[in-house]
């Protein structure tokens, strides 16, 4: 062997033995079986179906002529699920669901959860323009005109949303006759939205609007006889998309009439243009900077997500827009704003219980077919660099295990066995079907992304065919060993029969544990009924203020932290119940409290007079805990 040969072997063999080093260093512990099972001893689910197949159910959207050959991928949206209290039992057992095989919406009691009973009823835009190229995606539970009774929003593919003005007197059992349709905007505009989210985002004691749409503006997607529409266009890039119809803000004011609807004024002219314009799926409201005004995350389909930090006065609203820095070993797309993924769900947690939150967001992550990654963004500087523009967190999923689920949907936080740690729960599966189409799509984003937006440019996607469908389950993420998250819905019995959209979390039945809805696209919905035992006790707040009309309504963006104490961690929380996509989770704060009883916890919430901050204390059960103007905190 000549001195050259040698030279090439030895340095083939050295190129082997790093490339085995570095995958000893880069591959992700595993944790044992045992270690699982022990960690899912903690949980316990029973799954209760919440409706059944209607009548005339389809499986399937009619299109615009142009989209028949994706009419399946279309067809992906449309499930959702809300939490509320309608009977005033002091929970949320009452439920809005939206059924995509009937275009319903519904509302009625959550499935043994107590209470006296009432008819299940739809709520329909009775008196409105609404036809069958219109379709419901989702509903919000809020007291948009602050009368003491809870109103639902509802929005669309195909039409602006549509406030469902609640004129119930006290006592009065929940019927579609209390529900009055009512426009968002006048006259009614063709819009195409998949998010939408509620809080005081002008810092004026009442609550805005925050809508996120899909589609561009005036795109009748659902109308087969809209041929030859121009406006109906697909996103114009696989990681860059801007020509979806621009998101808005409303900034309300109640009259204080019972049953009025509020003034809304448009005032989305002052949403930074990086926006506007992005494929939104899901909205995030938190108070990042602890000046009692929410910042504002829209997640982006196919492009960068946002980060808008809030900056408002009353009657003004004000964003900049924060972004991530990158370093030499930080992929672009890992870079909070400069993204190029999928966002397709968002969630806020505190794993620390103080500071700024984890940010987590779901993405598309299959093997053999996409592998991006969800993000989960984890602090690591300060509030006075969200000031100045810069987004102070460093992308971690992979190394705390939650980068790769699926095609992933709505994600929740929440604790699940009162140890005061938030587990995440993800939605999961794009299209079912038994004809796997993944290469299709690969090539599609293999394609010149000039032709993107034209949907003759696509393959076909239709009855039968599957897209991380058959394969993806829901997960259930549980903080683990060495701070890494470990899946255990397999081992709780969490599998759905369908691809999931949305969640809502709420303690429905009152025995103060956590349980969730899960509205699943094209399938029955079902209610996960916690049935942990050995759990510390929980205290579940209804955080309220008062109203315009001089009644106590529920105090959106209101702020809880209790300190640690032995065997529970220490907690914080944000009454934000709309944040994600397709679920909107009940309007109070669960906190897990010592077996030994009580705990005081500190309150902060913002109202016209300013920002606030009290102390409170808590002890297991369901409470009213009333906010008022002058600082006192008053507990019922």
């Amino acid at each position: 062997m000549t001195s050259g040969s040698l030279r090439r072997s030895l340095s083939a063999v050295f190129a082997v033995a790093l490339c085995v080093a570095v995958g000893v260093v880069t591959a992700l512990p595993q944790t044992s079986q045992a270690e699982q099972d022990k960690m899912a001893s903690r949980f316990g689910f029973r799954q209760v179906p919440v409706n059944s197949v209607p009548a005339n159910a389809r499986f399937v959207r009619q299109v615009e002529p142009g989209l028949v050959g994706i009419q399946s991928w279309i067809s992906a949206v449309g499930a959702a699920v809300a939490l509320t209290d309608l009977r005033g039992l002091g929970r949320p057992a009452d439920l809005c669901l939206v059924d995509p095989r009937d275009d319903s919406v519904t509302v009625k009691p959550v499935p043994e959860a107590g209470g006296e009973q009432y008819p299940a009823f739809p709520l329909r835009p009775d008196g409105l323009r609404y036809d069958s190229t219109m379709a419901p995606m989702g509903c919000v539970p809020a007291d948009i005109n602050e009368d003491g009774a809870t109103d639902i929003i509802v929005y669309y593919w195909g039409r602006s949303p549509v406030l469902f003005l609640n004129q119930a007197k006290a006592g009065t059992r929940p019927s579609a006759a209390v529900f009055r349709a009512t426009e968002l905007v006048e006259p009614m505009a063709v819009w195409n939205t998949t998010a939408l989210n509620v809080g005081d985002l002008d810092g004026d004691g009442h609550l805005d609007i925050v809508v996120g749409n899909y589609f561009p503006d005036g795109a009748k997607v659902l109308d087969p006889r809209a041929a030859g529409d121009e406006r109906m266009r697909m996103q114009d890039g696989m990681g860059d998309a801007g020509n979806a119809g621009p998101s808005r803000v409303f900034l309300s004011r109640p009259s204080g009439v019972a049953g009025a609807k509020p003034e809304l004024t448009d005032v989305s002219a002052d949403i930074p243009a990086e926006g506007l314009r992005g494929w939104v799926l899901a909205i995030g409201l938190q108070d990042l900077t602890g000046d009692g005004l929410p910042s504002v995350y829209l997640a982006n389909d196919f492009g960068p997500d946002v980060l808008l930090v809030n900056k408002s006065r009353p009657g003004r609203v004000s964003f900049t827009v924060a972004k991530g820095t990158r370093d030499m070993v930080t992929p672009k797309s890992e870079v909070l704003g400069r993204d190029s993924f999928k966002g397709m769900g968002v969630t806020f947690t505190y794993p620390t219980g103080s500071g700024l939150p984890d940010i987590a967001v779901s993405n598309i992550t299959d093997d053999f077919a996409l592998q991006e990654s969800n993000m989960l963004f984890v602090p690591d500087g300060t509030v006075d660099d969200l000031r100045a523009g810069v987004a102070p967190y460093d992308e971690q999923s992979q190394r705390q295990g939650v980068a790769r689920s699926g095609w992933s949907w709505d994600i929740k936080a929440g604790d699940f066995d009162n140890s005061g740690v938030d587990e995440l729960t993800q939605a999961t599966g794009f299209v079912l079907g038994h004809r796997d189409r993944w290469a299709l799509l690969q090539e599609l984003a293999m394609g010149n992304a000039e032709l993107l937006k034209y949907p003759g440019s696509w393959p076909n996607f239709g009855p039968g065919d599957d897209l991380s469908g058959a394969r993806d389950a829901n997960k259930f993420w549980v903080d683990g060993p060495d701070s890494r998250y470990v899946d255990l819905a397999a081992k709780l019995g969490m599998a759905q029969a369908a691809p999931s959209r949305g969640f809502a979390l709420g303690d429905v039945n009152g025995d103060g544990l956590l349980d969730m809805v899960v509205a699943n696209q094209w399938a029955d919905s079902t209610l996960l009924l916690n049935t942990a035992t050995g759990a510390p006790p929980a205290a579940d707040l209804a955080l309220l203020q008062p109203g315009a009309a001089g009644v106590d309504r529920p105090a959106i963006g209101a702020q809880v932290e209790v300190p640690a104490v032995p065997g529970i961690a220490a907690q914080k929380t944000q009454l934000y119940p709309a944040n994600g996509h397709a679920g909107a989770s009940g309007a109070e704060a669960h906190l897990a409290l010592p077996r030994s009883g009580s705990v005081t916890a500190t309150v902060t919430w913002h109202d016209a007079a300013g920002s606030h901050r009290a102390p409170v204390v808590l002890s297991p059960g369901h409470h009213r805990i009333v906010l008022r103007p002058n600082g006192e905190v008053v507990t019922r």
